[in-house]
């Protein structure tokens, strides 16, 4: 081969060479109930829509490894590749290239460069998010409740914008309330750790009235805390997780609400938007996406809305199987 036009060959579009389009989906972390579900809600649009579905990703909260799947996607000629970052910068370079090769990358659940993909397919505003969740503390501990956040990573994105729509949301409507950890309490998407901090939170915190827990991980470990120290119930806990895996604390009271949207939804959704782009009914450009059982959805500034968060409580947490 004349090693002069390598560099072309390199720059063309990929194609898959079965014909049969292919959508790699690829979870923050596999092996958990809220990336269960999206892998439900991905392979049930991929039979749908005729195509393909590869569900993959790290065991642990790790975007180098993320990096080294893409890598492995674009040597594989996928058509599409679907990514929840746990680095919105770190993974950037290796979006970057898949772009490079032809490969259409749609973010969800979390964002990464928005120069990095086409589109962003958002579970719910991050104003919205956050606003759910102050509430929540407002509703049932006080306007004044003292309170803490547990994260999963400090690097994901959709977690950082999440705080920061929490505490300005805070500030402006519960004056009075006080995060008394404003830097989040990290978690590493390990729920032991999670229960761990829980209770290391009640001895450095004795004022602590309630917290939240912002991954689906974080949640349940700090229920497990809550109750190894004997105060399930007492302080007030709230968060995100799925209302399978949180059943068991919300029928016992040790959490009285749980925030989520439907992660089967989301994943059903983003196979969508990544098949409709390959096969070019949409651009990063389009206002609207009809998204099969989920009707049309809207896009604005190549960001894709799933819907509003859900509240899930004792009344209606066994209405919903994810």
């Amino acid at each position: 081969m004349n090693l002069k036009i390598l560099p072309l060959l390199l720059s063309l579009p990929v194609l898959s060479l079965s014909g049969a389009i292919k959508i790699g989906v690829m979870p923050k972390i596999t092996g958990i109930e809220y990336f269960n579900a999206v892998e439900r809600g991905a392979k049930a649009a991929g039979v749908e829509l005729g195509v393909e579905v590869v569900f993959d990703g790290p065991v642990t909260n790790d975007v180098a490894k993320q990096s080294a799947l893409v890598e492995t996607w674009i040597a594989r000629r996928f058509d599409a590749i679907c990514i929840a970052p746990n680095d919105a910068d770190a993974i950037a370079p290796a979006l970057r290239k898949a772009r490079a090769r032809g490969i259409k990358v749609v973010t969800y659940d979390s964002d990464a460069q928005p120069a990095a993909r086409e589109l962003f397919v958002n579970q719910a505003t991050t104003a919205a998010i956050g606003k759910a969740m102050i509430d929540s503390v407002a509703r049932n501990v006080g306007p004044e409740a003292r309170y803490i956040i547990l994260t999963g990573s400090l690097t994901a994105a959709n977690q950082n914008n999440w705080m920061e729509e929490m505490e300005k949301y805070r500030r402006q409507h519960f004056p009075k309330m006080e995060n008394l950890s404003p830097t989040a309490k990290v978690t590493d998407e390990d729920q032991a750790l999670a229960t761990q901090v829980a209770i290391d939170s009640l001895k450095a915190y004795p004022n602590l009235q309630a917290i939240v827990a912002i991954t689906s991980v974080a949640l349940p470990g700090a229920a497990e805390g809550l109750m190894k120290a004997g105060v399930g119930g007492r302080i007030f806990l709230t968060g995100l997780s799925t209302p399978r895996s949180m059943s068991p604390y919300v029928k016992s009271g040790v959490v009285p609400e749980v925030v989520l949207w439907s992660p089967e939804d989301l994943g059903y959704l983003t196979v969508q938007a990544a098949v409709q782009l390959v096969r070019k009914e949409i651009t990063s450009g389009s206002r609207e996406l009809a998204a099969g059982k989920l009707g049309t959805k809207a896009i604005v500034n190549r960001e894709v809305l799933l819907g509003v968060p859900l509240i899930f409580t004792k009344a209606n947490i066994d209405d919903y199987n994810f």
